[in-house]
This record gives structure tokens, C-alpha cells and sequence, in this order.
């Protein structure tokens, strides 16, 4: 990223009130790990612009924002803020990987009388599920803002969630970048036939369990990982209407090859085991079957105009 940064850098020093600093945002931060590799490379190949970065990790867990001076180790001094929210005024770069999936989302399904709300209970010590009256008039009319059209009998997820962060962090985007990292697929195939059972998963001990496996996903709250795919329609529609511009959407693998992930993989030739081991981590991020096109980049921009960023040298390449 850091070429990315120093370019950002850049047009931001051409505004005004720009004071020579480039604020890099982390949000769902944790303990600061990807921040200190962050700031590891940019310590390494662009000390200029680590002198510039002012670091704020975002973080609820009171517990991971404890730890997190210690994991960035000789880049704390870069630490401004370490908070639960967006800082107010930013100039530089939010970023996050995989919060928007983790965001929870409303499940509803289509029936023939009209839109329901699946909603959970309990009965005695277990859980279950009811299905009831929408619990917002914003369920179908986010259906209708993206145009899906579900059939009787089809569920699907509404993130009211993931829209109102996007909204949150462009108002606070005074100038420069929002950076996403994420899985989902655009409203036109996530709202179809081939999903009309949802995407909500729970993974437990590696073993996704999804909604249609019964009560087994509602079992021993706390000890699995609820999800749903992200629906990248909605969260264009919802950083427009912010006032961002879309830069791109793209395939995690193509964005990583248009920065040049594929020369380092050629240039590594390390033969020992923690060698191979970085070869194959960075082979993950690349196939098309894993990582490369299950997990999507999504750029938005305020006040730089239409930058060209590497990592879209592939065009639109969606899957």
C-alpha cells in the first residue's frame, strides 16, 4: 500500500489547510496487527511517509485497544487516537478488512401476504426462531433502493448496519480515501434464485453451518461466528449518497496482481519453510477459487478527484 499512500499523500498536500499529515484509519482494528504491518513496510520503503501518518485504530473491545500500543511496538508513537468510533475529521485514509460482513444484519423472507422479519426468541433455555412484521419501514425500502425483487418463500439479509457506518465514515472523510476489504456480491446476484435461502452462516470449530441447518446456528450463543455476505450494491448507493465518488469495485486477486503481487511472488526465492509458507499465503490471496474473488476491494474517494490506483489496472473484473 505504501505507493498508494505516498500518491494519496501527495493531493492531500496540495489543499490548503493540509498540515504536512496524513491521518490512517483502521476500523474493527483489534489489537493493531495489520496497522503494525502497515506501518512495518512503510517504515521500510517510504520513511517520509511514515513521519507523516497519524494513526488512529478503532476498536469497541476495550480488552484489543489495551494491547495495542504494545503490538505496534516502534511504531506507537504513531498512535493518535485509539477509540470505539470514526475520528470527526479525517484526511488520509480509512480502511477495514471484513467489518462490514460482520456488521449483524436483519434476515427477512418473502411471503405471499408481503415482507416478514425473521426474529429470535426464546423458549425455556433454547433459542428459536418467529417470523413477524418488519421491525423498520427501511427493510423494503432498501429492497427497493437496490432493486431486488424476492420471490415468495426467498430470505435474504439487510445490513441497516453496514449503511449506516458507510454513511458515518464518509461524513467524516473530510478528504482522501475509504478503503474496504470484504466478501459479497452486487444486489442483482446476491438477492437471487441461487441465494434464495440467504447467505447468514454460522462457523463453528471451521464448519459452516448455515440457516437451513436448523436450530444448530442459534445454539450456544457467544461460541460461533454469525456472518452474511455484503451486498456491494448497497453500500455504492449508501457512499454516493454520502458524497464519495466510486473509484472501483474489484476482485481482491486482480487488485493485488494490478499492485504488483505477482512480480513478488516470482522475485521470492527463499527456500526455507517460512519461505514457502509467505509463497503460499500470498498464492491464497490470489486464486480465483479462494480468497482471490471471493473477497472484493471497494475504493471511494472525497475531494481528489479521479486518481488512477494501480490495483484497478484490471478494469471492472468482478466475479
Amino acid at each position: 500500500w505504501h505507493g498508494r499512500l505516498a500518491r494519496a499523500g501527495d493531493r492531500l498536500d496540495a489543499c490548503p489547510t493540509q498540515t504536512g499529515t496524513f491521518d490512517l484509519v483502521e476500523a474493527a482494528a483489534g489489537n493493531g496487527r495489520l496497522s503494525r504491518d502497515v506501518l512495518d513496510h512503510l517504515a521500510a520503503h517510504a520513511p517520509d511517509v511514515h513521519r507523516s501518518i497519524r494513526l488512529h485504530l478503532v476498536e469497541r473491545s476495550p480488552t484489543a485497544r489495551s494491547s495495542q500500543r504494545g503490538v505496534l511496538g516502534p511504531h506507537s508513537d504513531r498512535l493518535t487516537t485509539s477509540a470505539a468510533d470514526v475520528p470527526e475529521a479525517i484526511r488520509g485514509l480509512i480502511f477495514a478488512n471484513e467489518l462490514l460482513d460482520a456488521l449483524p444484519p436483519h434476515l427477512v423472507v418473502m411471503r405471499t401476504g408481503g415482507l416478514r422479519e425473521v426474529f429470535v426468541t426464546a423458549s425455556g433455555d433454547r433459542l428459536h426462531t418467529v417470523e413477524a412484521e418488519p421491525s423498520s419501514s427501511r427493510l423494503g425500502a432498501y429492497l427497493d433502493h437496490v432493486r431486488a425483487r424476492l420471490e415468495p418463500g426467498w430470505f435474504a439479509e439487510v445490513n441497516l448496519a453496514a449503511i449506516d457506518w458507510i454513511r458515518r465514515a464518509a461524513e467524516r472523510l473530510q478528504a482522501g480515501f475509504l478503503l474496504l476489504i470484504d466478501y459479497g456480491h452486487e444486489a442483482p446476484s446476491l438477492f437471487s434464485a441461487s441465494r434464495r435461502g440467504g447467505t447468514l452462516t454460522a462457523y463453528h470449530r471451521h464448519t459452516s453451518e448455515g440457516r437451513d441447518d436448523g436450530p444448530s446456528w442459534l445454539a450456544e450463543p457467544g461460541e460461533r461466528d454469525i456472518t452474511s455476505h455484503v451486498d456491494l450494491t448497497g453500500v455504492r448507493l449508501a457512499a454516493e449518497a454520502a458524497g464519495l465518488t466510486t473509484l472501483g469495485i474489484i476482485d481482491q486477486g486482480y487488485f493485488l496482481l494490478g499492485l504488483g503481487l505477482a512480480d513478488r511472488l516470482f522475485e521470492s526465492s527463499d527456500p526455507s519453510p517460512r519461505g514457502l509458507a509467505r509463497r503460499l499465503a500470498l498464492k491464497s490471496l490470489l486464486l480465483p477459487a479462494g480468497l482471490g474473488s471471493t473477497h472484493k476491494v471497494l475504493v471511494f474517494a472525497r475531494g481528489l478527484g479521479q486518481p488512477t490506483l494501480a490495483g484497478f489496472s484490471f478494469a471492472r473484473r468482478l466475479t
